[in-house]
């Protein structure tokens, strides 16, 4: 890919955890970085912090409207961007009868399976009409190949994420816009404070953000169609493909303890 110096690079929920490291990593590269996040005090420090190569942008993410409107100014006070990173996402880990409505179900999926959605088709074009390199990094799920219990409606979120983006992916192929690389990324669970309290699978770590972000950042600059992580991930996609469903569930509930991750989340304290 390209050099990253003085090109611009834009992260959504980027206040915290993964998305400030991704927004560190591009500073790091000479890039500017336009940050987007919903909670205005969290994104002013890490605006601070990162000085004046980045560019920080309240927006709410669960907005379509919010969206666009941001992306307006983004266009036109900072410029497009050439990396889009759709980090931004929610969980609640629950059983789908205790999700409310509208503060659990609408927001899921605003925020994780549209957001990405609308803010890709905001930079989309621009992309399109530059004949240099450019990335799109869709952070998806492993619950979005494997079903849990406590994360229907998350699933269903990063289930979507992963069709939509590889579909992308292949659109632009197809299309002759292969310069435009999506990259849709599967990890399991990750020490930030939106798991506290869930416990990785057996043979499978919980894994520290510095060390995927570095993994899903070397997968954008190669243009690798798809990051799944840790090894056993790929491994449970196999085995679910190719086992009966009651197989599957022994193997995934009994063996490997999948189904009981979610027994003990806490998630992040309410403000």
């Amino acid at each position: 890919m390209r050099t990253l110096r003085e090109s611009i690079v834009l992260v959504t929920g980027a206040a915290m955890g993964m998305g400030a490291l991704y927004a560190r990593r591009a500073v790091a590269e000479g890039a500017t970085v336009v940050l987007w996040d919903v909670d205005a005090p969290l994104l002013a420090e890490v605006a601070a912090e990162l000085g004046p190569q980045a560019r920080p942008y309240v927006v709410d993410l669960s907005d379509q409207k919010d969206i666009a409107r941001a992306a307006a100014l983004v266009r036109a006070e900072v410029g497009d961007p050439v990396v889009v990173i759709n980090n931004a996402g929610i969980v609640r880990g629950k059983l789908f009868v205790d999700h409310d409505h509208d503060a659990d179900i609408e927001l899921t999926m605003r925020v994780n399976a549209l957001a990405p959605m609308h803010v890709t088709r905001e930079f989309l074009p621009a992309m399109l009409a530059d004949p240099g390199e450019s990335r799109i990094v869709n952070i998806a799920s492993a619950a979005g190949l494997i079903s849990n219990p406590r994360m229907s409606v998350y699933a269903a979120s990063k289930w979507a994420v992963v069709g939509w983006s590889d579909s992308l992916r292949l659109e632009l192929t197809l299309s002759g816009s292969a310069r435009i690389k999506v990259t849709t990324v599967c990890p399991s669970f990750i020490t930030t404070g939106m798991f506290a309290g869930a416990r990785g699978p057996r043979l499978t770590p919980l894994m520290s953000p510095e060390a995927v972000v570095s993994r899903v950042w070397a997968a954008m600059r190669k243009g690798r169609p798809m990051l799944m992580l840790p090894a056993m991930v790929p491994v449970s996609k196999l085995f679910r493909g190719v086992l009966p469903v009651r197989a599957w569930d022994f193997v995934a509930g009994t063996v490997f303890r999948v189904y009981n991750s979610m027994d003990e989340f806490s998630g992040r304290p309410s403000k």
